[in-house]
């Protein structure tokens, strides 16, 4: 069975965004990005929240030429993917390989591992908040910046206890640390 991955950049106080919903704080440098891209890469579908989506969908028509091979990269492999949207905004998906679904609903989430042949991916830290209450999620990947925002979106559920063995640890030139885990049932 494919595992359902979490990965997402926070402060060290564990933000993904600042009270103002700023996250430039937490743009990955080149090293980074290119673990990002490996990670992503075994990935065959993702699963989106409306705001992460509408953030990543640049990435669909963005121009390549000029950008770093490491942007370039990225912009493949989402392209590449297949993409669940979960919104009951969104009127049509933005991007090719795209389907939207109007509720998130764990056992159809479950059939998707189930089948797929791929890890499959959840990005944004409310539709991860439900992926996690729901015992799907296997495994997480934190990105913790050297920065404490003080306050805004937490990057993990505030209402559950998530048991987690750590996996392993990197540390990137920039002073972001990587923690990999997996989720205890």
């Amino acid at each position: 069975m494919a595992r359902l991955i979490y990965a997402t950049i926070a402060s060290l106080d564990g933000y993904v965004a600042d009270r103002d919903g700023d996250f430039a704080w937490g743009m990955p440098g080149e090293e980074e990005h290119v673990f990002v891209n490996d990670l992503e890469r075994q990935a065959g579908t993702q699963l989106y929240g409306r705001r992460m989506y509408e953030v990543l969908v640049a990435w669909e028509t963005l121009e390549l030429n000029g950008l770093p091979g490491f942007a370039r990269d990225f912009a493949q492999i989402w392209r590449a993917a297949d993409k669940v949207v979960y919104s009951r905004t969104l009127a049509a998906p933005m991007s090719a390989r795209t389907r939207i679904e109007r509720e998130f609903e764990p056992a159809a989430v479950a059939q998707m591992k189930a089948a797929a042949t791929r890890d499959l991916t959840v990005g944004g830290p409310a539709l991860a908040a439900e992926a996690l209450r729901a015992g799907l999620v296997d495994e997480c990947h934190l990105f913790l910046a050297p920065v404490a925002v003080g306050g805004g979106t937490p990057a993990l559920p505030t209402d559950i206890r998530l048991e987690l063995e750590l996996l392993d640890e990197r540390r990137f030139d920039n002073g972001v640390v990587h923690l990999h885990y997996r989720v205890g049932r």
